[in-house]
């Protein structure tokens, strides 16, 4: 059964659907990395949506990745959750960096479970610009429930995967693989919603 053009209208006017001969229309959040932003769609993270930066290990750069965002968004007066770090950040670095401290959030639920719960809620309450979390292993439906979250909310999530996860489907609009290696940052974009994948940005030296 085709469906009829005019069905299609709210869809594409909320870049849920998108053509295959052009990019979709997103809302984005700058990464703060030109470069970067010129290979993704609309020029950063996407708004109301999921992103998942892939990692080979923790510490191998995911949060310096993140960090010109973080100070433009949180000195602008916007709130950020980091649920579950790994590591617990080091707030004398973040504030030297920029970061404003009081917009700044860390939830440490007990287990997986509390933790992707608390994802959800914090994504979909319309309090926090951004959500950072490290969810451990995830199912396909719950990632669907924290995409319709940060739909719901109007946040930009963003998950801390392993790169194992690629093998994956996964719903988000957006999955990055930071690559293992020199000091330089170097980012492989494996999905873009309304983009092209496959392109890698290397940070400059």
């Amino acid at each position: 059964m085709t469906a009829r053009p005019e069905s299609l209208a709210p869809l594409l006017a909320r870049a849920q659907l998108w053509r295959g001969n052009q990019q979709a229309s997103v809302r984005t959040q700058s990464t703060g990395h030109p470069g970067l932003d010129a290979l993704l769609p609309g020029g950063g993270w996407p708004v109301g949506a999921l992103s998942e930066v892939l990692i080979p290990r923790l510490g191998c750069g995911e949060l310096q990745l993140l960090m010109p965002w973080l100070i433009r968004l949180t000195q602008a007066g916007g709130r950020v959750a980091l649920l579950r770090p790994p590591l617990l950040p080091y707030a004398p670095a973040f504030a030297q960096s920029g970061v404003v401290l009081s917009r700044l959030l860390v939830v440490n639920p007990e287990n997986e479970e509390a933790a992707q719960w608390a994802c959800e809620q914090s994504l979909r309450s319309g309090g926090f610009s951004a959500v950072l979390a490290w969810p451990g292993r995830i199912a396909n439906q719950a990632l669907r429930k924290l995409q319709l979250a940060a739909e719901a909310g109007d946040a930009c999530g963003i998950l801390y995967r392993n790169r194992s996860s690629l093998s994956e489907a996964s719903p988000a609009a957006l999955r990055l693989e930071l690559k293992d290696g020199p000091e330089r940052l170097s980012v492989m974009v494996h999905k873009c919603r309304g983009g092209m994948p496959g392109r890698r940005w290397q940070q400059a030296a």
